[in-house]
């Protein structure tokens, strides 16, 4: 259990002050901020990188993928529960977990699809550590979604395509928000999509930074 609460830099002090820092930057929803407070994220890191997790940064998680910023994953949460209650959620691009564990405190269910095995399944390995039993983990290449599950009252893309898929679009229930970066090189505008009655809506955001959408798995 002293892993779940931190030590030092890991400690509940170093949550609140990136609480606070959320808060500075214009995150508002209480409930998002309580879930990035509660949520472990040092446990998602490797051990020498551990004593940064609170700190404002990306963070390597090794194959080339990082861990976002607090102040991304608490943003595009955000604005993927704005929408309403969310009962299934696709996360493409499941990384270490982390987002794909704050995520699971506003859905009923969350899918979270990755492309690379190893991360995948270390972040079962959290999953379980944490107790989190509403998440369903696939291995596979993200890049159209995963039809066989839709429709989906959110999805969120942890990875930047260069334009936005059809295939995502299609999946999202009425009312449902698609939340993503689109873009080429290193920096992407943060997106949101909603599905309305009367068509899509889209709505450019913010710049933000992510690796890219890429096809194919890795074992």
């Amino acid at each position: 259990m002293s892993d779940l609460r931190g030590i030092g830099m890991t400690s509940q002090r170093t949550r609140d002050r990136m609480v606070q820092r959320l808060r500075e930057q214009r995150i508002s929803n209480e409930k998002v901020l309580d879930a990035m407070r509660e949520i472990p994220r040092h446990l998602f890191l490797d051990e020498a990188l551990a004593h940064r997790a609170y700190e404002d940064s990306a963070l390597p998680i090794g194959y080339n993928q990082t861990l976002s910023q607090p102040y991304i994953v608490a943003r595009m949460t955000e604005l993927l529960i704005a929408g309403g209650p969310l009962g299934k959620v696709l996360e493409v691009g499941g990384g270490s977990g982390y987002q794909t564990a704050v995520l699971a405190k506003f859905a009923q269910q969350v899918v979270s699809i990755e492309r690379i095995k190893p991360l995948q399944e270390r972040a079962r390995e959290k999953m379980r550590l944490l107790g989190i039993r509403n998440v369903q983990l696939r291995h596979g290449d993200g890049t159209f979604g995963l039809e066989q599950m839709a429709p989906y009252d959110g999805i969120l893309c942890a990875a930047a395509p260069t334009h936005i898929p059809q295939e995502l679009i299609d999946q999202l229930a009425p009312g449902g928000r698609l939340v993503l970066p689109v873009g080429d090189g290193e920096e992407q505008v943060l997106t949101q999509v909603t599905r309305l009655e009367s068509g899509i809506q889209t709505q450019s955001l913010e710049r933000v930074r992510f690796v890219p959408m890429l096809g194919g798995t890795v074992k």
